[in-house]
């Protein structure tokens, strides 16, 4: 059974996760960005986070195998 469209409502960034089987506790180990940070990108399209931060979550998906423009889904 999958859960996905239940509960909160994703954010351009967290439906991105989604698609790219990626989950935040994954991202979060290999960016090293806390778990907080991540969930409020995943949750919250108007959440902008520091410029060191999307650094870190922009080579934590590279590190994972995403090759996307990610600035336009941290909303930078």
């Amino acid at each position: 059974m999958s859960w996905f469209g239940l509960g909160k409502k994703r954010s351009r960034f967290g439906r991105m996760l989604d698609d790219e089987d990626i989950t935040q506790e994954e991202l979060s180990n290999v960016s090293r960005v806390g778990h907080t940070t991540i969930s409020k990108l995943c949750n919250d399209d108007n959440y902008r986070p520091k410029h060191s931060t999307a650094i870190k979550i922009k080579n934590g998906l590279k590190q994972l195998g995403v090759n996307k423009d990610v600035d336009k889904y941290l909303g930078i």
